[in-house]
């Protein structure tokens, strides 16, 4: 009980501070790939805490110490009599657990099919209505509003409209259309799907929420750092300006949008990069954000066999 009671605490107030803590770090400019990583972490830590925390409700750490096969029986032994935790309680447990699970795989299954849904259709009108460009390798709209974005998916294309060329030179287009295949090649639009599906499962948890925001600003910084790697950046720069103003539907990423000014700002004065130290102190960050809460279950049940094989050995 008293691991659970840790797992469970360490949830909510990781819940609570950690977004606060990230939002504030002023290196995710400088390292939006590690940055968006450690925010998947943090939700991942606070997710496997709460169905470590029911687990550890529901079997002893002494069960899980006496190996796989007793593992299996004590648990059925638990339903049925309790062994030493209230049956109601590993009930409850195991009804969290499950309702939490069930949640979780719900919420992302509507995201996930909403979204291909509205892509697909979105799709069609793009074979109807666009044309490809051989020289661009995107899909052309005749629009007059300036619009460039990408349509994720197994066939994924980039896409921009007359009006955005016309204020684009070929060289900007060729940077911004370059932008938008580097959402396609990292398929972030997965990334925004997660936080979605996260914030929609558990709503009003501060984790979930900034995260929603904070993934969708870090993916576009990302997609502007490796279109910088074969455009210069001030071209970049100056394609979001002419952009800034347009929307995208609502299932795409576009190059434009309400970040774009402040992107503006961060191409036209980069940042150094974080230097090997640092990078590593952020990998250390992930790392113990996913395996602190599995090592705070598992050991007592670790402790427990130990002693369990020790005694065996011992003759005790």
């Amino acid at each position: 009980m008293t691991v659970a009671a840790v797992l469970a605490l360490y949830a909510v107030i990781a819940a609570t501070v950690l977004p606060r803590l990230l939002t504030r770090a002023h290196w995710t400019e400088r390292a939006p790939r590690l940055a968006i990583v450690l925010w998947q972490a943090a939700c991942a830590s606070v997710i496997g805490s709460l169905l470590l925390a029911a687990f550890a409700m529901a079997v002893p750490a002494s069960v899980i110490g006496h190996g796989l096969a007793e593992f299996f029986v004590a648990c059925a032994a638990l339903l049925a009599h309790g062994a030493g935790v209230s049956a109601t309680a590993t009930g409850i447990a195991l009804v969290v657990t499950g309702a939490l699970i069930a949640r979780l795989v719900h919420c992302a299954a509507v995201v996930l099919v909403r979204a291909r849904s509205e892509r697909r259709r979105h799709a069609e009108m793009l074979t109807l209505l666009g044309r490809h460009d051989g020289r661009l390798d995107a899909i052309v709209v005749d629009y007059d509003e300036r619009l460039a974005y990408c349509l994720p998916g197994r066939h994924g294309r980039a896409v921009i409209t007359t009006g955005a060329l016309r204020n684009l030179t070929p060289e900007q287009a060729a940077a911004v259309l370059a932008h938008e295949r580097a959402h396609l090649r990292g398929r972030h639009h997965l990334v925004l799907a997660g936080a979605e599906a996260l914030a929609r499962a558990l709503p009003r948890v501060p984790l979930f929420e900034q995260s929603r925001v904070e993934l969708a600003r870090l993916v576009e910084l990302l997609a502007d750092d490796l279109a910088a790697r074969r455009h210069p950046r001030v071209l970049i720069a100056a394609a979001l300006v002419r952009l800034a103003t347009g929307g995208v539907p609502a299932f795409a990423l576009g190059a434009g949008g309400e970040t774009a000014l402040a992107r503006v700002r961060r191409m036209l004065n980069p940042q150094a990069p974080l230097d090997r130290a640092q990078r590593v102190a952020g990998l250390l960050a992930v790392g113990s954000l996913l395996a602190g809460p599995a090592v705070v279950a598992l050991a007592p049940g670790l402790g427990s066999f130990l002693v369990h094989h020790c005694h065996q050995f011992l003759g005790i």
